[in-house]
């Protein structure tokens, strides 16, 4: 572990490659296995026969849907390499991986429009401190000057990028690179390792030019380079890759690096980059601030469901050794015995007798051991290292089964789905007797639909959810509410006088008595209480009635016939008749939203907001997001179901927002009428 004689990292490292959606994470996975000797041929997403993307929804979408993992041997030694999804809507699974990975592979393309959704993925990095490599994918399908690049994808980053390779052009396209650090030159070559060649005459210039920045950037950090620099020597090469390796794991810079994944060029030079200078297991225990102590220590990184193994939990060992049959603790001192042990090829797990230090591995059937916890084979010592960020949801759907006799079967397997990615949520709705399921956008629901059936065989359907719309009364009145039922033996009499008036929004529901002389006998004045609150539950329009007083003043008992049920009936009675005659009011909720979204679709957002009937509060710069704004309206929360689906595609897929229920608005005219009418026809 740790460093060897030359000074190189070494042992087994996980890599996580993340980026924007289509850049191409999956295809470069494919290729480093390939070029690595992982596997026999390369295979295409397009073609589904890749190591990633092989469950049958990623299959499906042709979209990465959840984390891949796959390990390779190079020169050596052991790389995992965790694929995360590029999409926003699946943006949690990298989260909790992130934690426990060594430095970070962000596979972008020379195109500006994208810089933003590189900027989401970046802030991810920066809050776990996670050293990155900058990867500029399919060179072979661009023409921009690198240079160029670098200056649009600069704001992106909170970090300086630091330009490791210029390009050798010929007729147009990337046909190599020189290495600034090594000072040499390589000429792409299909299907073999890049060949060495003389830096062409014509880039003479361009490659001292771009290599003087790049250690003009290094001598940032380094004042003895600084002043090598300033002496106008030239600094020993050790020196340039010993900055460049203790600046990356130190989070000063990010190096960047080219090529095309697909055609496999540039791959073998960003492998050796990361057996140079990205950091080890030792520096990510630094991170998190684990003492090692030679327990076994180990990070959950992801959970799977297996269709016939059961749980696998993907986790990083952080310090000790672990055999298979062991036990660990969790945070709350829960334990589970580890039943296997197996690395994994993408879908297929291999098992393995042992795991150390820096190995990621599957731990077998770890019950009550979740994503992103911290476990330990001793117990009492389990501090959780990285708390579990989860983004907050912003489309839900109801749900419900085919088949009635799955309902029980629904609710398990959705814990399970909320194990593999908890940026699921499932809500019991209590107002509106809804099971809804909540996640990050409409692929994102459909995708855990989809898995629902195929993984764990419950069949279930979504439909939009129902609002929790209420009503309330505009006037007064006082009625008089008389239940009398004569047949053979004892009858039934209540008879009460009510005043109802409005109260005003909030205060909910206010029952008093105003009764004299016992005309109500006092036992039976809580059993017209309850009459009432009973017919409040659905007033004249279908719906909860609230912001309502209701006075008992007057009334009349009969001494055999009078009863609790009859003064309750007698209770309801008066509402029936009363509540129509006080200009009942369609009542529905709004809800405060905060958008975040890039400056430049700040307008676009402005008009989403109108046409959604919201409410424009005012917008100011994103706190923390150089070039984001975050727009502040209030929302009819009927309008915000579809909200999710209009700021992506305004917004390149990056924009999101938050919510929480603000008011009860007072819905007049032919939305009210809509409304009440759905309501009608679901109570028929």
């Amino acid at each position: 572990m740790g460093h060897s004689n030359d000074g190189r990292r070494s042992g087994p490292r996980c890599i996580a490659l993340v980026g924007p959606y289509l850049s191409g994470k999956t295809t470069l996975l494919e290729s480093i296995l390939f070029r690595t000797g992982a596997i026999p041929r390369q295979g295409k997403v397009s073609e589904g026969n890749t190591i990633g993307d092989a469950a049958p929804e990623a299959r499906a979408h042709g979209m990465s849907v959840e984390l891949n993992v796959a390990s390779t041997e190079f020169l050596g030694d052991t790389y995992t390499f965790i694929d995360c999804p590029g999409s926003v809507e699946f943006g949690q699974e990298a989260r909790a991986a992130l934690a426990g990975c060594d430095a970070a592979i962000v596979v972008c393309e020379a195109d500006d429009k994208k810089s933003a959704a590189l900027q989401v993925i970046l802030k991810e990095l920066d809050s776990y401190d996670i050293p990155r490599f900058l990867f500029v994918n399919k060179i072979d399908r661009t023409e921009t000057r690198i240079r160029d690049v670098l200056n649009y994808l600069q704001p992106a980053s909170s970090k300086p990028l630091v330009l490791r390779q210029v390009p050798i052009w010929a007729n147009g396209i990337a046909s190599g690179f020189v290495d600034l650090a090594l000072e040499r030159a390589f000429v792409y070559r299909e299907h073999a390792a890049s060949e060495v060649v003389d830096v062409p005459a014509d880039l003479s210039e361009r490659h001292k030019e771009a290599r003087f920045e790049m250690l003009e950037k290094l001598a940032d950090y380094d004042d003895e380079l600084l002043e090598t620099l300033l002496s106008d020597m030239e600094p020993p090469s050790d020196q340039v890759f010993g900055d460049l390796s203790r600046e990356l794991s130190d989070g000063l810079i990010t190096p960047v690096l080219f090529g095309s994944a697909e055609n496999g060029n540039g791959i073998l030079r960003l492998m050796k980059a990361i057996r140079h200078e990205a950091p080890d297991i030792s520096n990510t225990v630094d991170r998190l601030g684990l003492e090692v102590s030679g327990t076994g220590t180990a990070q959950i990184l992801k959970t799977f469901y297996t269709p016939h193994g059961g749980k696998l939990s993907l986790a990083r060992i952080l310090d000790g050794e672990i055999a298979d049959g062991a036990t660990f603790y969790g945070k709350s001192g829960q334990d589970a015995r580890c039943a296997g042990l197996f690395t994994l090829m993408g879908s297929e797990p291999k098992k393995v007798s042992d795991a150390k230090a820096g190995d990621t591995v599957a731990l077998g059937r770890m019950e009550d051991m979740f994503t992103g916890e911290t476990i330990s084979s001793e117990k009492g010592s389990t501090e959780q290292l990285v708390p579990l960020d989860v983004a907050p949801a912003v489309y839900g759907a109801a749900i419900g089964v085919k088949d009635r006799k799955d309902e029980v079967k629904l609710t398990a397997s959705i814990a399970k789905l909320v194990e593999e990615d908890p940026s699921i949520r499932l809500d019991h709705d209590a107002d509106t007797q809804e099971i809804v399921l909540w996640g990050q956008g409409e692929m994102h629901l459909r995708v855990a639909l989809e898995r629902l059936a195929g993984k764990f065989g419950v069949e279930a359907n979504s439909r939009p959810r129902r609002i929790a719309y209420k009503e309330s009364i505009r006037k007064q009145t006082q009625v008089r509410g008389r239940h009398k039922k004569q047949s053979g033996g004892h009858g039934q009499f209540g008879d009460v006088v009510v005043e109802i008036k409005p109260l005003p929004r909030g205060n909910g529901f206010a029952f008093s008595d105003t009764i004299t002389g016992g005309v109500v006998p006092k036992q039976y004045i809580p059993a017209v209480e309850a009459g009432i609150k009973e017919y409040l539950a659905e007033g004249p329009l279908g719906f909860p009635v609230i912001d309502v007083g209701v006075n008992l003043s007057d009334g009349s008992y009969h001494s055999v016939d009078s009863s609790e049920m009859a003064f309750k009936l007698a209770g309801r009675l008066a509402m029936s008749e009363g509540l129509s005659q006080c200009s009942p009011v369609l009542l529905e909720p709004i809800v405060a939203v905060d958008i975040h979204v890039p400056s430049d679709a700040t307008p676009k957002i402005n008009q989403i907001v109108s046409g959604h009937r919201g409410q424009l509060l005012g917008f100011d710069g994103r706190t923390g997001w150089p070039g984001w704004d975050t727009v502040k309206a209030h929302m009819p929360e009927s309008e915000i179901s579809g909200l999710i689906i209009e700021l992506r595609s305004a917004t390149a897929g990056v924009g999101t927002f938050t919510f929480q229920h603000d008011h009860l608005q007072e819905l007049s005219g032919r939305l009210a009428e809509q409304v009440i009418n759905d309501r009608k026809e679901e109570a028929a």
